[in-house]
């Protein structure tokens, strides 16, 4: 009497009749196939990225790294003794468009010619240490110069943050559909545990510390751990709310807290909550602070950085390469960030 039995995905029979041995093979079921591919996607995605990253290094150290400062007129009247520089903050806060930063605006506190800066601003944010680098020199410039800021399309979180460096005396003018505040902290995590678990992935780290592997997203998150990072995300949000108290008028601690959600503001909004001083652009920031100098003319020359051995590769036509490196963050690696969005795979591109 024959019999019938079910061969389900990944399993093997062996049907015997007589000396004749028959052995069926059932393929890989669909969603295990499918998982496999993506793990191994992830896994070239993750070798590109760290060649992208030898490479990125290398170019930059073998050009220079962009230590040059050049200078190009902005606006105003070309060739007059008294000068306004403009230095850019345009993209993520993060290396190694941080040091350059650094630069312009160090130039900018040792060049006599000039008389007061504008910190043209259009950034989501960046990494938390390199917003207080920028944020720290900004506050030793305006010890030697007036400084004022203008707000671009974006300048949220740590675009925000560095702003703040200018003082309670300095003005922030913002375009009329800039958007802003974004006050807040975030640590990027993925959770990818029950995706390991469907296909069969274990990762077991050798450690020496039950912290060692912590925002491990093969695995859920200890609650040991969770308090770990509660506590860096208070002391880094802390810095925040302290920066923007001590920078902006008539708001307190109280105030600045109810502000602080993670909230994009408009201008409008913004100005309303005395986060931004008045509406303007590039030029009206310029004329106010020329007018605080007493100035009757002035030329307005912008600071930027030479290009590297890689800038000069990656800047053709098309921005793609340019923006699929940049967004290559290491994402294994713990990152605090004041950055408006919670996906640091997606930074703007800088200059």
């Amino acid at each position: 009497m024959a019999t019938e039995e079910s061969v389900s995905a990944g399993e093997s029979k062996t049907v015997t009749a007589n000396t004749i041995v028959v052995k069926v093979e059932a393929g890989e079921s669909a969603l295990k196939s499918a998982s496999r591919r993506l793990v191994v996607g992830v896994l070239i995605a993750s070798i590109m990225m760290n060649l992208m990253f030898l490479f990125s290094t290398f170019f930059s150290a073998a050009s220079g790294g962009g230590n040059s400062i050049q200078y190009s007129h902005h606006s105003g009247d070309k060739g007059s003794d008294a000068k306004l520089a403009v230095i850019n903050f345009s993209g993520t806060i993060m290396p190694p468009f941080t040091d350059r930063w650094l630069k312009q605006i160090k130039e900018a506190i040792e060049d006599d010619s000039i008389q007061g800066v504008l910190l043209s601003v259009d950034s989501p944010g960046g990494l938390v240490a390199d917003s207080h680098q920028l944020y720290r020199e900004i506050q030793k410039l305006r010890q030697k110069k007036p400084v004022y800021v203008a707000m671009k399309r974006l300048a949220a979180s740590g675009g925000y943050y560095i702003a703040m460096g200018i003082g309670p005396e300095g003005k922030i003018f913002a375009e009329p559909t800039t958007w802003t505040g974004s006050i807040g902290v975030i640590i990027p995590r993925y959770n990818a545990s029950e995706l390991a678990s469907k296909i069969g992935v274990t990762v077991e780290p050798l450690v020496t510390g039950p912290m060692k592997d912590t925002l491990n997203p093969f695995r859920e998150m200890r609650d040991s751990e969770k308090l770990v990072w509660d506590a860096i995300l208070k002391d880094s949000f802390d810095r925040f709310v302290g920066v923007i108290q001590e920078n902006r008028v008539g708001l307190n601690d109280e105030q600045v807290r109810a502000l602080a959600t993670g909230q994009i503001y408009t201008t409008n909004q913004a100005i309303e909550n005395g986060l931004v001083d008045q509406i303007g652009y590039e030029e009206d920031a310029l004329d106010a602070l020329a007018a605080s100098l007493a100035l009757d003319t002035y030329e307005a020359v912008q600071y930027s950085s030479e290009q590297t051995l890689l800038d000069l590769l990656l800047s053709g036509k098309s921005q793609t390469p340019r923006n699929l490196l940049e967004e290559f963050l290491d994402t294994t690696t713990p990152k605090a960030l004041y950055y408006s969005s919670w996906n640091p795979w997606v930074p703007t591109t800088s200059r």
